[in-house]
């Protein structure tokens, strides 16, 4: 009991949203935050392509420990892992329900563990690679790729409007509350007061679209006011806007590494081929 209850107090709302501010955020500390963003998404292209081009079940398994020992190095949130672990586990026992009781065998309900394995890696390498950059950097990243300013701000914008976002629609769900009135009786499984918050839940999210659309326009036009338009299309702005990103000493170890141990990983299929 003590056990429960001291996981009710740890395991809130309040919870989930710093866990979710930490991982949109980046960790700056990790290793991976302290390298170069470019390294860091060209990575995270190779290692979430490679397992499409294998069917070796030794080299998805390789590649699967790889990027979860990466994650665990990022240090990603508990509730992130959390997510994917229960995602993992229903998706394979769908699988398992689905192939043995429509007739089928080991053999196709081993084709489909390996394409959900496949999914897996691109899940944990995006966790690794995205939880390790700051809207900021990601947004100088794809602007040095040459992607168009209007979206790299875009996506800047949107993880900086992340934080208010949430804490408007908490504040809107909590006034809610104090207005209304919950069920006396919460009913069979508690649907009336299931019912109560689902209805809650879907009201509040208009004021919050209301709201956003203001500060939207006060962003835009504070924006306006200090030249963005105009920085869009400088080459000098851009210049200067992606001077901080350098190649350095750790990007190149980080790059050796990675070639590394991903050669490893292919010898060793090739040698044990499952």
């Amino acid at each position: 009991m003590e056990f429960v209850e001291r996981f009710k107090k740890s395991f809130n709302i309040e919870w989930v949203k710093l866990e979710l501010l930490k991982t949109a955020y980046g960790k700056k500390e990790t290793y991976m935050g302290q390298l170069d963003p470019r390294v860091i998404m060209i990575w995270y292209l190779i290692v979430s392509l490679l397992p499409w081009f294998t069917f070796n079940f030794v080299i998805l398994i390789g590649l699967a420990i790889y990027t979860s020992a990466l994650a665990l190095i990022t240090r990603v949130s508990p509730l992130i892992i959390f997510l994917l672990a229960i995602g993992v586990i229903g998706e394979l026992g769908y699988i398992f329900l689905v192939v043995f009781f429509m007739g089928g065998d080991f053999e196709a309900y081993a084709s489909l563990v390996t394409l959900t394995l496949k999914i897996i890696i691109m899940s944990i390498a995006s966790i690794a690679a995205f939880a390790s950059m700051d809207p900021e950097k990601l947004s100088d990243a794809l602007l040095s790729f040459g992607v168009p300013a209007q979206f790299s701000f875009a996506v800047s914008y949107g993880y900086r409007m992340l934080p208010i976002l949430m804490d408007e629609y908490q504040q809107i769900i909590q006034s809610f509350r104090l207005r209304g009135k919950a069920p006396e009786k919460a009913g069979f499984l508690k649907w009336k007061l299931v019912y109560y918050y689902v209805v809650i839940v879907i009201k509040a999210f208009y004021p919050m679209m209301l709201n956003t659309a203001k500060r939207t326009r006060t962003t835009v036009e504070a924006l306006e006011v200090r030249g963005f338009s105009y920085s869009l299309y400088s080459e000098e702005a851009k210049k200067q806007k992606l001077s901080h990103l350098k190649i350095k000493g750790k990007e190149y170890q980080f790059i050796a590494a990675s070639a590394v141990i991903l050669t490893i990983i292919h010898v060793a299929g090739h040698l044990y081929y499952i």
